[in-house]
């Protein structure tokens, strides 16, 4: 089903935001297959807003109802010797889908980039996530080819 566009309001979320990012960030979690817990999802987002850790850009229609969001982590490349933005986290309620909130939010992630002074975004998606591929491609952004990404996962301190 394709809804009509939406022109979202998008801002950098505050506290004031958190329980509507907190519920969309528990169903973006849900999305990739992990279990509901909005309380772990409230703490989280907390933190990262407490703590200046991310910048989270939220998309509410005219009424204020949260529509999306896009999570900004700040980190470094150090091949360029510039900051950089990892797009991690960018999720549209399946209500607000293809109305172009994605496609808003990643303009806007784009214009925080530009005006916080980062020289590029990066970001993943799951292999299977064609439709977000598709609109990652749709606005310029380029299939890294060169580099496999690997992960390790921590079980804890070394006694």
């Amino acid at each position: 089903m394709t809804h009509a566009p939406v022109h979202a309001q998008i801002h950098a979320a505050t506290l004031a935001d958190l329980a509507p990012v907190a519920q969309l960030f528990d169903a973006y979690r849900q999305f990739y297959r992990y279990p509901s817990d909005l309380a772990l999802a409230s703490t989280y987002i907390a933190e990262r807003l407490q703590k200046g850790e991310s910048v989270i850009l939220l998309a509410c229609d005219g009424a204020g109802a949260a529509l999306g969001f896009c999570q900004l982590y700040p980190t470094f490349c150090s091949l360029e010797a510039k900051p950089i933005y990892a797009l991690y986290d960018l999720y549209v309620a399946p209500a607000a889908r293809r109305a172009g909130i994605g496609k808003q939010l990643l303009l806007a992630a784009e214009q925080t980039a530009r005006d916080r002074g980062m020289c590029r975004l990066d970001l993943t998606t799951a292999k299977t996530n064609t439709p977000a591929q598709a609109a990652y491609e749709a606005l310029g952004w380029v299939r890294d080819e060169v580099y496999f990404a690997y992960s390790k996962v921590m079980d804890g301190p070394t006694p």
